[in-house]
């Protein structure tokens, strides 16, 4: 397993986290909120996904050679580079497996790197070499990608999806994203999830949880005690759903004690790796 990077830009203290082709195309700069050609007739009934509850231990896992951890009931790897071999390891004794990838951002190691139109790849990611914003407001580009990852998922055995850099409306993409454009997004991502049965995490963008909350089934956050931001899952985890956080400046005897009802804590080095530590 490859696995490269936890996915976290930030600006304005907001925290940043093969292909179908499409017959038609799109002229970069196009209209938003262009709905996704697959959503169903019908609304997919909450119970034909796994929804998990607040009561379970987590590992996220990115880089390097997949090591099971004892006492973990859901994996959260990268969907791609986690070897078959590696996930029947990490299925053994029950747990549930989430899918990683990156929604938000251009990779030009990945496999459909080619697949994507030069109208929706935008700036650089600050930091992270290789990677480039997309323009999330195409979505009549976007979703068929983004729906063969998760068919990808799907057939290797994920139960859920955590798509990361969903918050590109704040930070510097190239294109004029606004938080409208982004939900929609979003919420076209978790419609096409749950056709899929498959769980849908929100990846950090804490402006939009509460808003985006009815569409989600759990949240992955990082540095929300560092950047004081955890607030914004109150409701959230008052509706009993999940919220997974990553801290990276080393475990805190204090976050754990002040750590909300349902709140799963992990203080994990930058590259997530195998090293976890919990409260």
């Amino acid at each position: 397993m490859t696995g490269r990077r936890p996915g976290r830009t930030r600006k304005t203290g907001v925290v940043a986290a093969t292909a179908l082709l499409l017959a038609a195309t799109v002229l970069s700069g196009c209209a938003a909120e262009v709905a996704p050609q697959s959503s169903p007739a019908q609304p997919v009934s909450r119970t034909t996904w796994w929804q998990p509850g607040t009561d379970l231990d987590w590992q996220v896992q990115l880089s390097g050679k997949f090591t099971p951890v004892q006492g973990v009931e859901v994996y959260d790897l990268d969907g791609v580079d986690t070897r078959d071999w590696e996930l029947g390891r990490a299925r053994r004794g029950g747990a549930k497996l989430v899918c990683y990838f990156n929604a938000g951002a251009w990779e030009d190691w990945r496999g459909d790197a080619r697949e994507f139109k030069r109208s929706v790849i935008g700036e650089p990611l600050d930091g992270w070499p290789g990677e480039r914003w997309l323009d999330i407001r195409q979505q009549q580009q976007l979703l068929p990608l983004m729906a063969a990852r998760m068919d990808e998922c799907k057939r290797r055995g994920f139960d859920a999806v955590d798509p990361d850099n969903v918050d590109g409306y704040a930070n510097d993409t190239g294109f004029d994203l606004s938080r409208r454009d982004q939900a929609s997004y979003i919420r076209a991502l978790a419609r096409m999830a749950h056709e899929r049965h498959l769980a849908f995490g929100l990846k950090n963008t804490t402006e939009l949880v509460d808003e985006l909350g009815p569409d989600i089934d759990f949240a992955v956050n990082e540095q929300c005690h560092e950047y004081d931001e955890c607030d914004a899952y109150d409701r959230l985890l008052e509706s009993g759903k999940p919220v997974v956080v990553l801290e990276y400046t080393g475990k805190s005897s204090r976050l754990c004690r002040e750590r909300p009802e349902g709140m799963e804590l992990l203080f994990k080095d930058l590259d997530l790796g195998v090293h976890r530590a919990t409260c």
